[in-house]
């Protein structure tokens, strides 16, 4: 599984896990940090867990693991913090 590829999935997770645990915005992302540990490999299924670390007025923060399903060996720990804040453009 490429890099891109799991940021990505870190960025998406982590997004609905904070709009899930009741954030009216999902916002913008702040940071962003990826621990690639193991591959996945083609056809190989993985599990995606995302666990809110905490939420406030205007950030939250959320932890996101990928698993090999049949091991449960950790392949990458992100971790992804967002502005939470409703902004407005004066665009």
């Amino acid at each position: 599984m490429h890099g891109g590829a799991v940021a990505s999935l870190v960025d998406l997770v982590g997004s609905a896990v904070i709009f899930a645990g009741g954030s009216p915005v999902t916002g913008v992302s702040l940071d962003i940090t990826v621990s690639y540990l193991g591959a996945a490999r083609a056809n190989e299924e993985i599990e995606i867990e995302a666990r809110v670390l905490g939420m406030g007025d205007k950030t939250g923060c959320v932890t996101v693991e990928v698993r090999r399903k049949d091991t449960d060996q950790v392949l990458a720990h992100g971790r992804h913090t967002k502005y939470l804040a409703n902004v407005s453009s004066k665009l």
